[in-house]
């Protein structure tokens, strides 16, 4: 008895299950670089030049609700993806603060001996100073990769439900 309650519980819980939603493909000429659906963030530079960034409430008749306004899928000219990692992030600004520290090391401690400004650093310090501050400030650029749509990159709605109202 109890085998027939189960059995029957598991063909009835499809029935009673939502749809998929549709889809959101960013694709280049190859391959997809990402996929969005309901949920999911979103950062994204209108046709119109301004750029927007929310999670998509709903997908439905070609439209992405993002907060609670409506855009056509057409209306995206780019997509930016941010990639939060460790070299872009933690190890980025310690080299920022790191190159900061050396200049402001070496000019503290030329007042405290009271040299003049012209030998408050030496060479090797001023290139490792400024490496550390350029290495820093690249690192914090690639945080966010922007695809711009177009001739490489492309947008593909995917409707999954053709019945949603």
């Amino acid at each position: 008895m109890s085998r027939r309650i189960i059995i029957s519980i598991l063909f009835l819980l499809p029935a009673l299950a939502w749809a998929q939603t549709d889809l959101l493909i960013l694709k280049n000429n190859r391959s997809n670089v990402f996929t969005y659906t309901t949920g999911a963030e979103l950062q994204m530079k209108t046709v119109y030049d301004q750029w927007l960034q929310g999670t998509i409430s709903d997908l439905r008749h070609d439209s992405i609700y993002i907060n609670g306004a409506a855009f056509h899928y057409h209306e995206i000219a780019a997509i930016r993806i941010m990639h939060n990692n460790f070299s872009n992030s933690v190890l980025a600004a310690g080299m920022l603060v790191a190159g900061g520290g050396i200049f402001v090391l070496g000019a503290v401690n030329g007042l405290y001996r009271g040299d003049k400004s012209k030998d408050w650093y030496t060479g090797s310090g001023l290139v490792t100073g400024g490496a550390l501050l350029v290495v820093g400030f690249l690192l914090t650029k690639t945080r966010y990769k922007t695809y711009r749509l177009g001739n490489k990159y492309r947008l593909e709605y995917l409707t999954l439900n053709p019945n949603k109202k």
